[in-house]
């Protein structure tokens, strides 16, 4: 479509042509003469002048039409006057609006030039035309879109067509996107159907750097989105196991109240298993005096009316265990304390684990039958760990009980309904189960047999159920006490029977209806696992604190402390504590006094913890099962070295220039005073080998006694370099005498990490 020329335009504005040549020029705009063309930002600066009228004029202009009213005119009279009154206010306009837009260079209004009608209802529309275009007589104006300009009635069907330089654009309509929880640069910019260099300026202007290729999350991504014009939505993924097992939010019309699941744990020797069988004895009805046996590790006893699931888990190791596969099994947990002897290391464990699960502790004060029981000191001991007794205004409650006399043990039930009454529990059993394998083992003649907890809905016999990467149709079910049963509603245990495979205790399994899309969820899962064979599973540590700190990987760091003695464990806690900032929290999980042992790596696992050892040493079980695992431990004989590493790790300096590997290890069996020599030690090496020029350390009941060097090395008389495992040996350790029988010797160096 050709460019309208100055005098078309100035014909239909009704203006000079020399009129819009000199305004142009005014804002550096070269036009020749009257022949030149004009483009669409030039008709804009002349329609802006048009439209921006001054009140003063308008006023002149009204009050000369009032002066004319009151004269006899005629037809001819009429137009002239007209047509002079048009030329005269525009040349006024054109003088008044120079001295303001004449300026050095090219100056444009920062207001839209180009007015959307769309957007516009008719009032406004009105409101927008000036006066004077309402005041001319009964000639009705029209504004053309798209330039917003005031029109005769009827302008030449060839100039309006040159005048309309831009093809009328309709309202352009939002882009809809939907964006998933995370979006590389480069995809987000492909949904919105712009440069990915648009994208990246937006994001600058948020103050993230991110490449093409980088992530960003939802937050993120739908900001940007917004601020382009488009319409966001969240990007639901659904996944095949999603479709497949349908664990969809149960309506609270169809929710009916479950009995409570309870595991005890607590110190060895403080009546676990006493109370267990105090609680099943009590509980058996007349039919079954002559005893119970137990097939299941779970059981159900029943008292008023209402029934209480037990679980018969080897101490908190299995709870443990569970929680680190992520299931959330009990509800309540009792802790079995003897009332003769207190708070020990253990209990310890179990008052820590069950916080960490974030599960209900009863205290069950056990052996008030025995002389020197004093219930008060325990609870004074409860105190230390923030376990405040309801009597002493706190939330816990204690109950004395005695599993030999069996006394106490129906208050103790009483409480625990009581608390989970407290808790309302409540599930749904009008749908497919779902729950949790508690236990798990490949019997000869029945094949892979299960224990179940169904946590909400209902197991049937005959149903099509997946665990981890076992999956298969339930054939047989039977109850705690051995009996056949056709279906197991929640919070019931069950042993079962039908799996492809033996599930690991802890996975979650669910009941379908699809057997054929199960087998192929079990088969990707199979497949991950494998994948994940190849990767090895990051871990929290030190090193790369920093790392994933910036990644927002690392919110809460937890530690586990184990020291010597307790007030060191104190000591550390408080001071790697008060470490914490704004980026990342320390917390203590767990602390201790002796030797880093297998359960410390395995809460360490579960709760994805750094086991920080203070004067204390790992036992070779807790250190093959942290390598397995991968469980940082460190160690430490000096607080301030561990308060400088947490430090340097958080502010991304730490460099660690040594790593200690150990050689080998030695019994020391007999110990000779030698005079003049000092005490040599009579020692069989168990593992590894001893090296003359290592250095080493004794270790005394998990706890570090002396570190140095050796002093001597001797096969019967004859200097050695090394000794074997296997063989005997004497060692002299250089200014330190007070070696005992039972001492381990450790043999280790420092190596160079590269």
């Amino acid at each position: 479509m050709s460019k309208p020329r100055v005098y078309e335009v100035a014909k239909d504005l009704n203006i000079t042509s020399k009129n819009i040549i000199d305004e142009l020029h005014n804002f550096d705009v070269e036009i020749k003469n009257h022949m030149s063309t004009l483009d669409d930002l030039d008709i804009d600066i002349i329609l802006e002048i048009l439209t921006q009228q001054n009140d003063e004029s308008n006023k002149q202009d009204l009050n000369q039409k009032q002066e004319k009213k009151s004269e006899p005119r005629t037809n001819e009279n009429v137009a002239k006057d007209h047509h002079k009154a048009v030329d005269n206010r525009n040349a006024e306009q054109m003088r008044e609006s120079n001295p303001k837009n004449k300026v050095k260079g090219r100056y444009f209004d920062t207001r839209p030039t180009t007015v959307d009608l769309d957007k516009l209802d008719t009032e406004r529309i009105e409101e927008l035309v000036p006066d004077r275009v309402k005041d001319q007589g009964k000639q009705k104006q029209k504004i053309k879109k798209g330039f917003g300009k005031v029109k005769k009635d009827k302008p030449s069907d060839e100039n309006l067509t040159k005048l309309q330089t831009k093809p009328q654009k309709s309202k352009k309509e939002a882009v809809e996107i939907a964006i998933p929880d995370e979006i590389t640069v480069g995809d987000l910019a492909q949904k919105l159907k712009v440069p990915a260099a648009e994208v990246i300026k937006k994001l600058m202007t948020l103050g993230i750097m991110a490449a093409v290729n980088q992530t960003i999350d939802f937050d993120t991504a739908s900001l940007v989105a917004e601020d382009l014009g488009a319409k966001v939505e969240k990007e639901v993924i659904v996944t095949e196991e999603d479709r497949l097992f349908n664990d969809v939010q149960d309506d609270p019309a169809k929710l009916k109240p479950r009995s409570p699941v309870v595991v005890v744990m607590g110190h060895v020797d403080h009546g676990k298993t006493s109370l267990l069988d105090a609680i099943r004895q009590t509980n058996v009805t007349a039919t079954e005096a002559g005893g119970i046996t137990q097939h299941i590790g779970a059981y159900r006893v029943k008292i008023h009316d209402k029934e209480i699931t037990f679980l018969d888990t080897p101490g908190h190791e299995a709870f443990t265990a569970m929680r680190a596969r992520g299931a959330q099994v009990t509800d309540i947990a009792i802790l079995v304390v003897a009332a003769d002897d207190g708070i020990m290391p253990q209990t310890v464990e179990a008052i820590n684990h069950a916080k960490a699960a974030n599960v209900s502790i009863i205290v069950a004060i056990n052996k008030m039958d025995k002389e020197g029981a004093n219930a008060d000191r325990v609870k004074q001991e409860l105190t230390e760990y923030g376990l405040v007794p309801e009597e002493w205004g706190g939330d816990t409650i204690c109950v004395p009980v005695s599993a030999l006399k069996k006394e106490g043990i129906d208050h103790l039930l009483e409480m625990i309904l009581l608390v989970a009454e407290m808790q309302e529990l409540k599930a749904n059993p009008d749908r497919l189960a779902k729950g949790t394998v508690i236990e798990a083992q490949l019997d000869k003649g029945r094949g892979p047999v299960a224990t179940v907890l169904v946590q909400n809905g209902t197991l049937k016999v005959g149903d099509i159920i997946v665990a981890g990467t076992a999956v298969g149709r339930v054939r047989a079910m039977m109850d705690d006490k051995g009996q056949r049963v056709k279906k197991a509603g929640p919070s019931m245990p069950v042993e079962i029977l039908g799996l492809s495979e033996v599930p690991d205790g802890g996975d979650i399994f669910y009941a379908v209806e699809d057997e054929k899309k199960a087998r192929e969820v079990v088969q990707k899962r199979k497949e991950k696992i494998k994948e994940e064979q190849f990767k090895a599973h990051q871990k929290v540590s030190l090193d790369d604190l920093f790392n994933q700190i910036k990644e927002g990987q690392v919110k809460d760091l937890n530690i586990i402390i184990k020291a010597d003695v307790q007030g060191s464990v104190e000591a550390v806690r408080q001071s790697l504590e008060k470490l914490s900032n704004n980026e990342v929290r320390i917390r203590t999980i767990h602390g201790g006094v002796g030797a880093i042992t297998e359960s410390d790596v395995m809460l360490a696992s579960a709760s994805n913890a750094i086991i920080i050892g203070f004067n204390v040493r790992p036992d070779s079980g807790a250190r093959a099962s942290a390598e397995q695992q991968d469980v940082e431990i460190r160690l430490y004989r000096i607080i301030y070295n561990a308060i400088e590493d947490m430090e340097a790790a958080m502010k991304g300096m730490l460099e660690p220039k040594y790593k200690e590997v150990i050689i080998g290890h030695a019994e020391v069996r007999a110990t000779f005073k030698v005079s003049g020599v000092g005490t040599i030690a009579g020692c069989y090496v168990t593992d590894g080998k001893i090296n003359r020029h290592s250095e080493v350390r004794v270790v005394r009941d998990g706890i570090v006694v002396h570190e140095g060097t050796l002093a001597s090395l001797k096969r019967f008389k004859d200097d050695a370099r090394e000794v074997a495992a296997g063989y005997e040996c004497g060692i002299g350790i250089d200014k330190f005498n007070d070696i005992k029988e039972g001492d381990i010797i450790e043999c280790f160096v420092m190596e160079e990490v590269k």
